[in-house]
């Protein structure tokens, strides 16, 4: 007899580091002073971080990572998620698995020792809006394919995993074990996260992109550093041959959604001032993300997108501040 067919009542599941975000405006010159790398994810060990956290004295405290950032947004606008992400029975951690229990996000990923303490991420925002991220993983390095419920990954619709998870082995190992056991008709993301990335790993990314992968989400920089390509032209006739959907953007050049078929441009939503980009791409993709889930077209789920980037970079912190789907008004 076969097994009871999983009931796909989880639009998102993500996958990522979790971490508590700590974000401070600073000045470029204080940029260069720390020698960090503007615009940048820079990996720290426990000793910097808690250097350069001794270094600012207004800050913002949340909960956060780039794909808790995510399936945050796909809650803003009404979906339904969970999370595999590691923290450890410390404070923060209690912080962290708080938050995503009042946001009603199912997180069960088993805990870490205190002695494997729960990640952080230092956010400078420099005035033009851009963010320098000094990270340290913590707990978050050690998450294994043990950690994987994979109950939770077969309620998924969308399975969206996140590049800066790809680093250590365990985890790695731990994101191809969950996307081999998505249900039928569910699918599998990925987020690029950023140029450094991928930069460290060009070809086991396209190992996974081409094994695993239905849905790729990047920027302009990193779609091009994926292929190698001297022009962005060139980068996304490449993708469009390798998944179902590549969802690229460009800033204020808004984005496009690329299909064997077609493109679906989106043009970006003006906003009146740019304080604090954390979190754009992230809540882009959780608008796409929904729409996704919920059937919508290709012009529609971008424009979801949009209107969350949008919200998102008018305030300091990676989370809305106001109910997306609210927002969204009748496109949701």
């Amino acid at each position: 007899m076969a097994p009871p067919k999983t009931e796909l009542d989880l639009d998102v599941v993500g996958f990522g580091n979790a971490l508590v975000d700590v974000l401070s405006h600073q000045e470029d010159e204080f940029i260069d002073q720390i020698g960090s790398t503007k615009g940048a994810m820079n990996l720290i060990d426990a000793e910097r971080s808690a250097e350069l956290y001794a270094l600012v004295a207004d800050r913002v405290t949340v909960s956060g990572g780039s794909a808790a950032n995510t399936v945050i947004g796909v809650n803003s606008f009404g979906g339904t998620s969970a999370y595999v992400g590691r923290v450890a029975a410390d404070d923060l951690g209690d912080v962290f698995s708080y938050d995503m229990s009042q946001l009603g996000i199912e997180h069960t990923t088993p805990r870490a020792p205190t002695d494997e303490p729960t990640g952080r991420c230092i956010v400078f925002v420099t005035p033009d809006g851009e963010r320098t991220l000094n990270t340290f993983l913590g707990a978050s390095n050690g998450l294994t394919p043990a950690d994987v419920d994979l109950d939770l990954i077969a309620r998924a619709k969308l399975l969206f995993l996140e590049g800066y998870l790809w680093d250590p082995p365990g985890a790695k190992a731990a994101m191809r074990y969950a996307a081999s056991a998505i249900s039928d008709g569910a699918q599998v993301a990925l987020t690029l996260s950023d140029q450094f990335c991928v930069e460290r790993h060009r070809s086991s990314f396209l190992d996974l992109i081409d094994d695993h992968v239905d849905v790729l989400f990047a920027n302009d920089q990193e779609v091009m550093s994926l292929f190698e390509a001297d022009r962005l032209e060139l980068a996304l006739d490449l993708v469009r041959e390798r998944v179902d959907l590549a969802v690229i953007t460009m800033g204020a050049k808004g984005s496009v959604l690329i299909t064997k078929d077609g493109t679906t441009s989106i043009a970006a939503d003006p906003v009146a001032t740019v304080v604090d980009k954390t979190g754009a791409g992230d809540l882009y993709a959780s608008g796409v993300l929904y729409g996704l889930a919920r059937g919508y077209d290709l012009e529609r789920c971008g424009q979801l997108g949009s209107i969350a980037a949008e919200e998102v970079i008018g305030h300091i912190g990676p989370r809305p501040e106001t109910s997306l789907r609210e927002l969204a008004g009748k496109l949701v």
